[in-house]
C-alpha cells in the first residue's frame, strides 16, 4: 500500500472527519495516536458526547477501506502501521538525511520531487495543519540545503528557474531568497539579484512589519560591492530566552579570554540530548563575536542524527562556501580542502560554531589551527581525543534556573502554581528540552492550569513532551541509535532495574555479562550521556532516561526480564549479608538456608560491604518491591537486618520489615513469615511499640512450631524474654528464657545463643538475683569471644561491669578498664545502642565519684543516641538516670523536669519498672545519698540477630 501525505491525502478518502482520522495516523505512523489527539483533531475544543463512538465508526471504515490489519487498536488510542517504503513522509526524511550525510544534490532533488504540493492540502483541522506546516518547513528545509550545494557545484543558472516558485511558496523564508539572490548575481545578474533583494524586503515590511535579516543584508552588500570582502555571518538565530548557565558561561568566556594569543581557542560543550548544548555555544558566540570581527560560521555536522555523519570533506565545502570561495574554486581533494580551509582562516579572525559532533575524528580536518580563531564544538558525546581544548560538560539546570526557563514560555501560571510548576520541573529533570516542551504544551493550551499537564504525565511523562516534530523519546533514540549492540542491551535492561542507583557489580548481575565487560560499557554509556556517574564508580539514570529505557524493556521477554531482575537482588543478597558481622553470620545462614550466591565472583567484587550496604539502604524498598512473592521479598530485609538495627536505622528497619510483609503472606511462604515476624518485632520493640512486637513474636514461634522448626522457636522464645524484661514482667521474662534454653539443649543447638543469654540475665537482675545474671552475662561473653563478635563482648562487658557494681565486685578503676575496652568495640563496629548504653553505664561510674559535670555530658550524648535512633525505652531510662546525676549535682528542678518527662513516657510504653522509679524520684527531694539505688540495673531486652 503506498501512503502520501506530501500534497493531498491519498488514498483518497471521502468523508471529511475520516480524512481527519487517516491523516492523523499517518503523521504519527507505527506510532500510538491517543483517542484524546484523535477527538482533539476531529473536534477541536468541542467535541460531543458521542465523540468516543463516532470515532470508532471512522475508523471501522478506514479498516475496511486499507489493507488488512494495518491499524491496530490499543487501550490509549489507534496505531497505523506502514512498510518500509510506504510512506512517502519517511521516505523524504531518510533521502534528505542521506544527502546531507554525502552532500549529494542529486539524492535532494530525489527527495523534493516526492512532494506533489502542500502537505495534506485541503484537510481543515488543526493539529494536522500543524504538523502539515512542519512537514512544509521540513521541504523548505531541505531545499535550502539541495541549492546550497548547487550554489557549491556553480549550477547558479539552473537552480534559477528552480527557486523561483519556490520562493513565492515561502515569501519569508530569508535563507531560501538568499540561495535566489546568490545565484542571480553568480549568473551575471546583479540588476536582478539587487531587486530580489528590494521584493524581500517589501514583503517582509508589508507582512511583518521587520527588515531583512542581518545575513540577508550582508548578501545585498557584497552584491552591491560586487564581490568586495565583507563580514560574514551564518550563525543560526538561538533562543531570546537563555536561562541559568551562569557558572559555565563565566568558564567558557573566561577560557576563551584567558587563551594564548598565539594558539587557536577551541571549547568543547558536551551533555545529554537535550540539554542545550547549541543553545550555549551561540549565546556564548554572541557574547564574544566582537573579537572575531571577520566571520562567524556554523555548520551541522550530524553526529547524532538520522543518517550518517557529515564528512569532514561535505563539511569544508560548506565552511568554505560560507566564507564566500566560489564553489568552482573548491578542490576536491580532501587534503587540498584543508588546506584552503586553513589558508582562509589564517587571514581572518574567525569563529565557528561545529555542531552535533560524532567523534574527535571527525573533527581533526575541521578545527582552525591559526591564532585569532575560535571554535565552539558541541558533542552528546565526551570527546576526550581533542588535546588542548577546554571541555565544559553540561548538568541539568538547577530547579530554580529550571522554573525560571519553564515560566519564561509558559507564562504566569508557572509561579501561580509553585507545587505543580515543581513538580513539572521534577519530571522534566531539569533538562532543557524537556522544560521547553512542556511549556510550549502549556503555551499553546491557555485554558490548561500546571497541575493539567502534571496530571497528563501520569506514569511516564514522555509521551507528553512532544511538540510537533520535537519530542525528548526522540532525542533520546537519536543517542541510543549511535550506541553498539552490547551497550544498547545494558541500557536496555537498565529499564527492569530497581532502584535509582546502581554499580558496575549490579550491572553485570543485571546482564549476565563479566564484571569487566560491564565496566566498560558502562564507560561507554557515560561517554555519551546516556549514563551519569555522580560519584565515582556510582552510576544513575536521568529520570526521562529511566523511562525511556524502560519503554524500550518493554519489548524484552518476561522470562529475560525477570531472570535480570532476579540476578540484582540476589547479588543484593549476598552483599547486604557479607556486611554482616562474622560473628553473626552463622544465623543469619540459617535463616536464609545456606544459599549460595548466582554470582560469587561479583560478591568478592564488592570492597566495602558495610559502605556498600549504607549507601544502599535508601533503595532496599525498591527491591523488595521489585522482588514481588519470591523469596528475595524477605531475604533482603534479614540479610539488611543487622546493619539496620545496630546503628540505630529503626524507622528504615520498621519500614522494610513492614513492607516484605505482604507480598511474602500473599506468596504463602510460611517460613519467610515467620522470619519477617521474628524481625519485625526488634523494631517494634524499639520503638517501644510492645504490644505489636508481642504479638509479632507470638506469630515466629506458633508459625515456627507448626513448621517443626526448634531452633527458630528458641530464638523467638528468647526474644519474647527481653520483650518481657522491657514491659517489667521480670518472671516471665526468666520463664521464657529458660524454656529457649531448654529447647535448645533438646535440640543439641551448638550456635552461640548471646542475645539470649543477655535477655535472661536481665531478667535475673531486675528481680535483684544479680549472682545469677553475672552467670549468664560471663556465658554471654565467652560466646561472643568464641564467635568474634566484637559488638556481643562490647554488650557483655558493659553488662558484667553493672553487675559487678551491683554486687559490689569492682572497683573504679577496674569498671573504667572494662568501659573503655567495651567503647571501643561498640564504636569500632558501629553499634550504636551499644555505644550510647556503655556511655550511660560510664556516667553513673563518673557520678559515684562525684564527677557531676562529666557524668552529664556522657548521659546526654546517650540520650542523644537514642533519640536518633528512635529508641523511645532507652532514651527514657537514660533521662532517668541524667535525672539521679542532676539531682546529686544539687539541681532539683532540673532533675524534677526531668523525671516528670520520663514519667509520661514510662506510662505510654507500658515500662512499669521505669514508671515506679520515675515516680519515686518525684515523690523525693534528694540531698545526695541514696539515690543510687532509684535506678534500673539492666538494660532492655536485645534480638536475636
Amino acid at each position: 500500500m503506498r501512503y502520501r501525505i506530501l500534497g493531498p491525502l491519498r488514498p483518497a478518502v471521502t468523508a471529511g472527519r475520516d480524512r481527519i482520522v487517516l491523516a492523523m495516523l499517518l503523521l504519527h505512523p507505527d506510532r500510538v495516536v491517543s483517542v484524546a489527539e484523535l477527538v482533539d483533531a476531529v473536534w477541536d475544543e468541542g467535541p460531543p458526547p458521542t465523540a468516543r463512538a463516532q470515532l470508532q465508526a471512522c475508523v471501522s471504515r478506514l479498516r475496511r477501506a486499507l489493507p488488512t490489519g494495518v491499524i491496530d487498536t490499543d487501550p490509549v488510542g489507534y496505531r497505523l502501521r506502514v512498510g518500509p517504503d510506504e510512506l512517502d513522509s519517511q521516505v523524504f526524511a531518510r533521502l534528505v538525511a542521506r544527502a546531507r550525510a554525502e552532500g549529494d544534490a542529486a539524492v535532494f532533488r530525489e527527495a523534493l520531487d516526492l512532494w506533489r504540493g502542500e502537505a495534506l492540502v485541503g484537510i481543515d483541522s488543526r493539529p494536522v495543519r500543524a504538523a502539515a506546516a512542519a512537514l512544509d518547513e521540513r521541504y523548505a528545509a531541505a531545499a535550502e540545503d539541495w541549492a546550497e550545494l548547487v550554489l557549491a557545484a556553480g549550477g547558479d543558472r539552473e537552480l534559477i528557474g528552480a527557486l523561483g516558485p519556490l520562493v513565492e511558496r515561502f515569501p519569508l523564508r530569508e535563507r531560501l531568497r538568499g540561495r535566489l539572490i546568490r545565484a542571480l548575481a553568480g549568473a551575471g545578474r546583479t540588476a536582478d539579484a539587487l531587486a530580489e533583494f528590494r521584493r524581500c524586503r517589501e514583503v517582509l515590511r508589508g507582512e511583518l512589519g521587520i527588515e531583512p535579516g542581518e545575513e540577508l543584508q550582508e548578501l545585498h552588500r557584497r552584491v552591491l560591492s560586487a564581490g568586495e570582502a565583507a563580514p560574514v555571518r551564518s550563525l543560526p538565530r538561538t533562543v531570546g530566552d537563555f536561562t541559568g548557565r551562569d557558572d559555565a558561561v563565566r568558564r567558557l568566556v573566561r577560557a576563551i579570554g584567558d587563551a594564548d594569543a598565539g594558539s587557536p581557542v577551541i571549547a568543547v560543550i558536551d551533555g545529554m540530548a537535550g540539554s542545550g548544548k547549541t543553545t550555549l555555544a551561540l549565546h556564548v558566540a554572541a557574547l564574544v563575536g566582537d573579537r572575531y570581527p571577520d566571520a562567524h560560521l556554523f555548520v551541522d555536522l550530524r553526529g547524532f542524527g538520522e543518517g550518517e555523519p557529515v564528512e569532514p570533506a561535505a563539511a569544508l565545502l560548506t565552511l568554505l562556501r560560507q566564507l564566500g570561495v566560489p564553489s568552482q574554486a573548491v578542490p576536491v581533494d580532501l587534503a587540498d580542502r584543508v588546506t584552503m580551509w586553513r589558508s582562509e582562516l589564517a587571514r581572518r579572525r574567525v569563529l565557528v560554531v561545529l555542531d552535533n559532533a560524532h567523534s574527535s575524528a571527525q573533527l581533526a580536518d575541521l578545527l582552525p589551527a591559526s591564532p585569532g580563531a575560535l571554535a565552539l564544538v558541541t558533542s552528546r558525546r565526551r570527546l576526550a581525543g581533542l588535546d588542548g581544548a577546554h571541555p565544559e560538560s553540561l548538568p541539568v539546570l538547577a530547579a530554580p534556573d529550571a522554573l525560571a526557563l519553564l515560566a519564561g514560555i509558559a507564562g504566569d501560571r508557572v509561579w501561580a502554581e509553585p507545587e505543580a510548576a515543581a513538580e513539572v520541573v521534577r519530571r522534566c529533570g531539569g533538562l532543557p528540552l524537556a522544560l521547553r516542551l512542556a511549556g510550549a504544551r502549556l503555551a499553546h493550551r491557555p485554558r490548561w492550569q500546571v497541575a493539567d499537564l502534571v496530571r497528563r504525565f501520569g506514569e511516564s511523562a514522555l509521551p507528553e513532551l512532544v511538540v510537533e516534530a520535537r519530542s525528548v523519546a526522540d532525542a533520546f533514540a537519536l543517542s541510543y541509535g549511535q550506541l553498539a549492540a552490547p551497550a544498547q542491551r545494558v541500557f536496555r535492561l537498565l529499564g527492569v532495574y530497581p532502584a535509582p542507583l546502581f554499580d558496575a557489580p549490579a550491572v553485570a548481575a543485571l546482564t549476565g555479562l563479566p564484571l569487566d565487560d560491564a565496566e566498560d560499557l558502562l564507560d561507554d554509556l557515560i561517554d555519551v550521556h546516556l549514563l551519569d556517574e555522580p560519584e565515582h564508580g556510582i552510576f544513575r539514570l536521568h529520570d526521562l532516561l529511566r523511562e525511556f529505557a524502560a519503554a524500550l524493556a518493554a519489548d524484552l521477554s518476561p522470562d529475560e526480564r525477570r531472570t535480570a531482575v532476579e540476578a540484582v537482588l540476589d547479588l543484593q543478597t549476598h552483599a547486604l549479608a557479607a556486611s554482616t558481622l562474622p560473628g553473626r553470620r552463622a544465623l543469619l545462614d540459617l535463616d536464609l538456608g545456606h544459599p549460595e550466591p548466582g554470582r560469587p565472583d561479583l560478591v568478592a567484587a564488592v570492597a566495602d560491604p558495610v559502605a556498600r550496604v549504607e549507601r544502599e539502604r535508601p533503595q532496599l524498598g525498591a527491591y523488595v518491591d521489585a522482588a514481588g512473592g519470591t523469596r528475595y521479598a524477605w531475604w533482603i530485609p534479614r540479610a539488611a537486618w543487622w546493619h539496620l538495627f545496630s546503628r540505630g536505622y529503626n524507622d528504615d528497619l520498621r519500614a522494610l520489615f513492614e513492607r516484605s510483609l505482604a507480598p511474602v503472606e500473599r506468596a504463602g511462604d510460611r517460613a519467610g513469615l515467620a522470619v519477617i515476624a521474628n524481625y519485625l518485632a526488634s523494631a517494634y520493640v524499639r520503638s517501644a511499640d510492645f504490644p505489636r512486637g508481642l504479638a509479632m513474636l507470638d506469630r515466629a514461634v506458633t508459625v515456627q512450631e507448626e513448621l517443626g522448626n526448634r531452633r527458630a522457636v528458641a530464638t523467638a522464645l528468647g526474644n519474647r524474654a527481653g520483650l518481657y524484661q522491657a514491659l517489667g514482667r521480670f518472671d516471665e521474662c526468666v520463664a521464657s528464657g529458660r524454656a529457649a534454653l531448654r529447647l535448645r539443649a533438646l535440640i543439641g543447638e551448638t550456635s552461640s545463643a548471646r542475645a539470649l543469654l543477655q535477655n535472661l540475665a536481665a531478667g535475673y537482675a531486675k528481680l535483684g538475683r544479680h549472682a545469677e545474671a553475672l552467670h549468664y552475662r560471663r556465658l554471654a561473653l565467652f560466646t561472643a569471644i568464641e564467635a568474634g563478635d566484637a559488638a556481643g563482648i562490647a554488650i557483655a562487658l558493659n553488662h558484667i561491669q553493672k553487675d559487678k557494681r551491683a554486687l559490689g565486685l569492682t572497683s573504679a578503676e577496674n569498671a573504667e578498664r572494662y568501659l573503655g575496652v567495651a567503647l571501643r568495640l561498640a564504636r569500632r563496629c558501629g553499634h550504636r545502642a551499644g555505644e550510647a548504653e556503655v556511655l550511660d553505664e560510664h556516667a553513673i561510674l563518673l557520678r559515684d565519684l562525684g564527677r557531676y559535670a562529666e557524668a552529664t555530658a556522657l548521659h546526654e550524648a546517650a540520650i542523644a543516641i537514642m533519640r536518633e535512633a528512635s529508641d523511645r525505652l532507652y532514651e527514657a531510662t537514660f533521662s532517668y538516670d541524667l535525672a539521679v546525676t542532676r539531682a546529686l549535682a544539687g539541681d532539683h528542678d532540673g532533675a524534677l523536669t526531668l523525671h516528670r518527662r520520663v514519667l509520661r513516657t514510662a506510662q505510654a510504653l507500658g515500662a512499669t519498672d521505669l514508671v515506679a522509679l520515675a515516680e519515686a524520684g518525684l515523690r523525693r527531694r534528694p540531698s545526695g545519698r541514696g539515690l543510687d539505688q532509684l535506678r534500673p540495673v539492666a538494660g532492655r531486652g536485645r534480638m536475636v540477630g
